[in-house]
């Protein structure tokens, strides 16, 4: 999983209702690439989607965090703040080396 499994992941947390138009924008990632990444998190058993029965639109959908769902978010979390601290970290230390480069 990457880092769309995680925003997607994120953005279904805060709102269940949105439509795959809605999270593409929101998420600056093309519809296509929404789609792929729904059908891996619904493959993977991390979210489910529920139909709404009694909606004027057809398309209406929930989509649901699986506990398993919820477990994998926050470990995608832990990794990529892991992952940035570690990016933070070494490009501290050339900063700090460029510094004494120019003394």
């Amino acid at each position: 999983m990457n880092g769309h499994h995680l925003k997607l992941l994120k953005e279904l947390d805060k709102n269940n209702v949105l439509s795959q138009r809605e999270l593409a924008k929101r998420l600056s990632i093309s519809l296509g690439k929404v789609n792929y990444v729904l059908s891996g998190l619904v493959d993977r058993g991390l979210i489910r989607v529920k139909r709404f029965k009694n909606s004027n639109n057809k398309s209406a959908y929930m989509y649901i965090l699986t506990p398993h769902g919820i477990t994998s978010r926050i470990e995608l979390t832990r990794e990529f703040l892991k992952r940035r601290i570690s990016e933070y970290n070494t490009l501290k230390a050339e900063i700090e080396e460029l510094k004494r480069e120019l003394e």
